[in-house]
Order: structure tokens, then sequence, then C-alpha cells
């Protein structure tokens, strides 16, 4: 099994530097590739250096800026390993991050996406906070049919791209990412579609970080744009639940509210506090929503507790 590590990138020449480091530090060989969609900063005449002197690592540049989720594609269309790890050019690895990978899908070749825990960092590299323990074990695999059942309700979150790798033929045979949605849930988005061809393997072990910063992609959209983008990708994936689910799941109009609430808080944190007071309104009411946004922080703050899931298998 080979990994292809996929970093997209514009304009983060200091912080590219970073995470194309961490790729080629793995402690397992693996294919490093970087897709520059158009950067004017030096992007070009560094990574024209590093592949001059570095035996696997791949520069692909587009002329034009063509957005996140189209150098994401490229990216995955020209790797040659049938493994990809997803890296935005802000994050980075830790140095046995593929090798941890490598060792639990050897154990579920019928796993098409792989999950760990990430440390959320400042600017400074200082630790800010941590994905939760999922389950217990070191790792564990959930069967595809339960995989939509745990999304909807976030019990088997797969997170952010440098938590997260799939299989490179599941990642094209979906369609890829969507650039109607780039940066904005195209990778939840693509979870989703992958996630019908196969099993999902999660590794309760850190070993991806996390820059949260006001740089990120996701900052320069509008609360309310992002809640209705996350109230489409729960739409998406209510639909695709098992059948043997739908008795056990909350209706959709409740989540659409626990939605509302969800983002209320994270404007209030942020302080924006006039958009918090439109998001809230009618949610603030609903006491079924209130119920969700407490079982979900109940969650959150109680790590290792086995998942109600039945199927769910220890990778030993």
């Amino acid at each position: 099994m080979k990994f292809s590590v996929a970093i997209a990138t514009y304009n983060r020449l200091d912080l590219l530097r970073r995470a194309v480091e961490s790729a080629m530090n793995q402690t397992i060989p693996c294919e490093v590739i970087v897709v520059d969609d158009g950067s004017s900063d030096g992007t070009q005449e560094y990574m024209q250096e590093l592949c001059a002197s570095a035996g696997e690592v791949i520069y692909y540049r587009h002329e034009s800026n063509k957005g996140h989720a189209a150098a994401v594609n490229t990216g995955v269309q020209k790797a040659s390993g049938d493994w990809i790890k997803f890296l935005d050019d802000d994050d980075y690895l830790a140095p046995n991050c593929l090798e941890e990978m490598t060792q639990a899908i050897a154990l579920r070749p019928e796993a098409v996406i792989c999950s760990c825990m990430a440390a959320q960092v400042d600017e400074y590299q200082v630790e800010i906070s941590r994905t939760p323990i999922t389950g217990s074990g070191k790792a564990f695999y959930i069967p595809q049919a339960d995989i939509h059942y745990g999304m909807l309700l976030e019990l088997v979150p797969f997170g952010t791209p440098v938590q997260v790798a799939c299989r490179r033929d599941a990642f094209l045979q979906s369609g890829g990412w969507d650039s109607q949605l780039d940066a904005n849930c195209d990778d939840i988005d693509s979870w989703i579609r992958i996630a019908q061809f196969g099993d999902a393997i999660f590794l309760n072990q850190c070993l991806a970080y996390r820059t949260v910063w006001s740089g990120a992609y996701n900052y320069k959209f509008a609360f309310a744009k992002r809640l209705h983008t996350n109230i489409f990708m729960k739409e998406k994936i209510y639909h695709r639940v098992n059948e043997q689910y739908r008795d056990q799941i909350p209706a959709l109009e409740d989540i659409k509210q626990y939605l509302h609430l969800h983002w209320t808080i994270a404007a209030m944190k942020q302080k924006h506090i006039q958009s918090a007071f439109k998001l809230m309104i009618p949610a603030v009411f609903s006491i079924k929503a209130w119920q969700l946004l407490l079982s979900a922080a109940v969650l959150r703050r109680s790590p290792g507790k086995s998942l109600p899931i039945s199927k769910i298998q220890l990778i030993e």
C-alpha cells in the first residue's frame, strides 16, 4: 500500500514549508504532491528548487486560481498512491501519521476512509484543544451500513482534511470535491459520498495538527452561509442513513433547529452578536433542539465511552 500526500496551496509559502516538511518527514516512504493554485508569493520557485533535490516530491501549478476544491482534485488525479492523505497548507502531520494509518488499514482491507484525532493549534503551534477520543481502543472500524447514522448524530466525525485519508479509487468514483462548495464543507461533502463504498477506520491517536487562525479558508464565509451549508450536509447524510436506524434518528426539522443553536453559540464566541441573534430564531424556542445541543455537549465531554452503534469493532 502506497500513500500520496496531497497538499493544495495558494499564497501561503511560509506555512506551506511546514506542511511539506511534515509530509517529507514521515516514518514511512510516501509521495508528496503539491498543487499550487496560481500563487504569486514565491511558491513556484520554492517548489521547483525542492523538486530538484527531493525524490518523492511532485509539483503541479494552476496558471490561474481555480479554488481549493479544484486544487485538491488535481492532486488526487495526479497521485500514484492507492491511498490519499489530505493536507491543507496551513496544517501539518505528526511524523508517524501515515505509519499508524497504514497499520490500521492493513487490518481492515474493506476500509475506504480513515480518520484520526487532531490537535488544534494557534499560529505559534501552541495547542488550544484536541478532538476527543471516540469509543474505546487504539483504533476501530465501523461497517459502511453504520457510517451515515454515526455522521448524522456526530458520533463518528471524519473531521477536517488534516485528519482524513481515503482510498484513491473511492475518491475518484465519488466524483471528487465540489467546487460549488469550495472550502465551505467541500471536505465533509466528499466524506459523505466516499462512505458509500466501504468501511471507516478511526484512530484514537493525535496524528495531525490543525491551525486555527483568522486566515483559515472557512473564516471568509458569513455564519449564515456556514449554517445553511451545514444544514445541506445534514440533509445529504439524513437521506443516506441505513433503514435499520430510521426509527432511532431525530426528525430532520429538529436537526436543523439544533444547527441554528450550534451556530448561534459559535457566532457569540467570536463576538458576532448581530449574527447570533439572527441565527437563533426560531430555534431558541425548540425544546428538541436544546435537547440535541445538550446531548452533543455531553458526548464531547465524555470521551472513551462506547459508541451506540451495534457493529463497532476494535482493531487489535
